[in-house]
């Protein structure tokens, strides 16, 4: 399998809305995916040929940058896709001279938290309630220094 890497484009948001709504409690809907694209919020689709497996997108105002969502396709999870895409984030944010990366993350998404800690994200702190809906969930912020 080779895997790419490429900006997102618009027309890549029915993909992108396609695995967010498969992994994510509270999905973003596309009109958040519009409006992100139209503030300049960098994005990245990770993808076979057509296929795309899995998008992340983040916001650098160097010397930080703030990932804001992350996922892979259910169909490739468990295949070192994820970390491949983290990879490929934390390479375009040095790239750019950002510093530190944060992030937040369920408490309860412990593959994802095992994930951020692999490639050496850290803990910094619980925010109550951060996550809403039926059941509210604290996030877990967790940064690191590149």
């Amino acid at each position: 399998m080779t895997i790419s890497f490429r900006p997102a484009s618009s027309d890549d948001i029915s993909a992108i809305l396609e695995i967010e709504n498969k992994t994510n409690k509270m999905p973003w809907t596309e009109a958040q995916f519009i409006s992100s694209m139209e503030v300049g919020h960098f994005s990245v689709v990770l993808h076979e040929e057509s296929n795309i497996q899995g998008f992340a997108i983040y916001s650098p105002i160097v010397p930080e940058s703030h990932l804001l969502n992350i996922a892979i396709h259910p169909t490739y999870q468990g295949r070192g896709l994820g970390d491949k895409l983290l990879q490929q984030v934390i390479l375009q944010n040095k790239t750019m001279g950002v510093q530190v990366i944060s992030l937040e993350v369920r408490v309860s998404n412990l593959t994802a938290i095992k994930l951020y800690e692999k490639r050496g994200f850290l803990k910094d702190a619980i925010r109550p309630n951060y996550y809403s809906g039926p059941l509210k969930e604290d996030a877990l912020l967790m940064s690191i220094k590149i």
